[in-house]
């Protein structure tokens, strides 16, 4: 699969949503904002300014969910870039780290908390020190119609990438220092059984990184292809509809953190990279599976 820079200069990239006509927004968890990237990748446009913005996703309205890191919080973007917070966790239970989110078939937002604080990561004295953490990774159902929030999972080790598969009733997971790549099975709302591993794409353990490295973001192609940024090792690593690794696709830089196909329908995809704060636009085999915008 071929891929090229689609835009450089781009501080700790994440989120990439597909928009309308090509063009697409991002995340930039440096300077804290979300931005719009024209189509052919020469011009940004700054959206909205919210601390630290990560995940993204995008509804029938044309507002962007964001999940807020820095003041932890679920925001929207409207259309006119006014900013609007949703929730920011329950009384007992209050965000942390919301890191990526996606829609349900079921209209709900699904999303995952990584467990901790962004300054408790900031503040280590080593890199490698991120494996001795408490951490508490969440994955939490919001509900608009009721402006309900419902847990759904707890106790992971920095839950990050979310996606929903083809059959829109299994849910997808990862677990950055493991490794792991886990599924759901949803119904209605809720989770049914225990999750399930679907897969491990660490190739070694991601301690013997020396630091935090591990699944980030993920996105489906339409033949149930999962493609999965893979933090520090600096990979797409994709798992084919049974979980085995497919391919490991190398690029240019060792940090992805997330992925996301372009909504046409054309055979490409957008991966957010940070250790050069670039974009890439990875040619694929096929489109990616339709997305959900309630």
């Amino acid at each position: 699969m071929r891929m090229r820079v689609f835009c450089e200069n781009v501080s700790q990239p994440e989120g990439p949503v597909s928009l309308e006509h090509g063009h697409w927004a991002v995340t930039d968890m440096k300077n804290g904002s979300v931005s719009r990237i024209s189509a052919n990748g020469t011009t940004r446009h700054m959206l909205a300014d919210t601390g630290r913005p990560n995940g993204l996703a995008i509804d029938g309205a044309n507002r962007l969910w964001v999940a807020e890191s820095k003041y932890p919080a679920l925001l929207t973007i409207g259309p006119d870039n006014t900013v609007t917070t949703i929730t920011t966790g329950s009384a007992d239970l209050p965000f942390l780290w919301p890191n990526d989110l996606c829609f349900g078939p079921d209209g709900a937002v699904y999303l995952t908390d990584s467990g901790l604080l962004v300054s408790d990561m900031a503040d280590l004295e080593s890199p490698a020190a991120a494996f001795d953490l408490a951490i508490d990774g969440r994955v939490f159902r919001y509900d608009p119609a009721s402006d309900t929030l419902t847990v759904l999972d707890r106790g992971l080790r920095f839950t990050n990438g979310i996606a929903f598969g083809l059959d829109g009733a299994s849910l997808y997971v990862s677990e950055t220092m493991t490794g792991n790549i886990y599924r759901y099975p949803i119904q209605a709302g809720q989770v049914q059984g225990e999750r399930e591993l679907f897969n491990n794409v660490m190739p070694q353990p991601p301690e013997s990184y020396g630091r935090v490295t591990g699944p980030d973001g993920m996105a489906f192609d339409r033949n149930g292809n999962l493609y999965v940024a893979v933090y520090g090792q600096g990979n797409i690593t994709v798992l084919g509809p049974d979980g085995s690794v497919t391919q490991r696709l190398p690029l240019d830089g060792d940090c992805p953190t997330n992925i996301a196909f372009i909504r046409t329908g054309e055979y490409r995809a957008l991966i957010t990279e940070v250790s050069r704060n670039q974009l890439i636009m990875l040619e694929t085999p096929t489109a990616g599976a339709p997305l959900i915008y309630p």
